[in-house]
């Protein structure tokens, strides 16, 4: 019993003397640090306003359509909007030897909103309106070099001949890929009223995220097309940002107008390399 009491008597002043010498080692220099290391974390929880987010540096976002072989027959917005599999595979080994890495909605969002760090060169692959390709010949493409989309679905045609099936979508997002929605039919935003928003963006979000079992916070216009009608509507349907296409991005809510570039059949991939360096302004 004594020899536990004088044990536990010196254990006690160890401590203590530990404990000193912790404290005098904490020098206005290290104190300081710890501020500044607690300042910059705490900032990080508080959300950018519109402005810093408009002066972060522009991720580049490519949007595809169609990934397939181009017909004579087909007419000049089918081959503007469609990717031969042979130029696509093309375009993912330049991305790949040129040093880019894909990146997902979420890594955006908190880069613009809280300034969290991106790899190095990021870029965005996104894919519009589900066609079945997408799945069984740019997925496959992207995978040989480790990359991973955002796929916006249409979900009008989910489960019709030609496009992804609720179990290609599921086996996208569980392989670490992001989907999203991209209205019910594909109707403008610009002419939504009444019902519209339920059906366009409240319901296509709720289905997403019943076959993937993961938030879908992210949204793409049809045809590129916004109007600030659609913010408030996109915040209440619980959108946390939103992409068009090249056009300028709205100067109060940047992250409703994130600037995408599509990337057309008749470009060369020196043409898209080039194209994507002076829409988002990269090296």
């Amino acid at each position: 019993m004594k020899k536990n009491i004088v044990f536990a008597i010196v254990s006690a002043v160890i401590f203590s003397a530990c404990h000193s010498a912790t404290s005098a080692n904490e020098t206005p220099a290290l104190k300081a640090k710890a501020q500044k290391v607690k300042e910059a974390t705490e900032q990080k929880k508080t959300p950018a306003d519109a402005a810093t987010i408009l002066a972060r540096k522009q991720v580049p976002v490519f949007c595809y359509h169609h990934i397939k072989d181009i017909k004579p027959t087909d007419g000049p917005m089918t081959k503007t909007y469609s990717v031969t599999p042979a130029h696509f595979a093309e375009q993912m080994k330049t991305l790949k030897d040129s040093g880019y890495h894909t990146i997902l909605p979420d890594q955006l969002y908190n880069y613009l909103v809280y300034g969290a760090e991106l790899p190095s060169k990021p870029i965005i692959l996104s894919f519009d309106d589900t066609d079945e390709d997408q799945f069984t010949v740019a997925y496959n493409t992207m995978k040989k070099y480790g990359f991973k989309g955002v796929f916006f679905i249409m979900t009008v045609s989910l489960n019709r001949p030609h496009y992804m099936t609720s179990e290609q979508i599921k086996t996208l997002s569980d392989e670490g890929n992001a989907v999203e929605a991209h209205t019910w039919d594909h109707h403008m935003v610009t002419k939504y009223q009444g019902d519209d928003w339920k059906i366009q963006l409240v319901q296509p979000k709720a289905k997403v995220e019943g076959i993937t079992g993961k938030p879908a916070d992210y949204f793409a216009y049809p045809f590129g097309l916004w109007n600030r009608a659609a913010f408030p509507e996109l915040k209440k349907a619980g959108y946390k940002m939103a992409f068009s296409l090249s056009t300028k991005r709205d100067s109060t809510q940047p992250l409703y107008t994130v600037r995408r570039m599509i990337v057309a059949g008749q470009w060369s991939t020196p043409g898209v390399m080039r194209a994507m360096k002076e829409t988002f302004r990269v090296d």
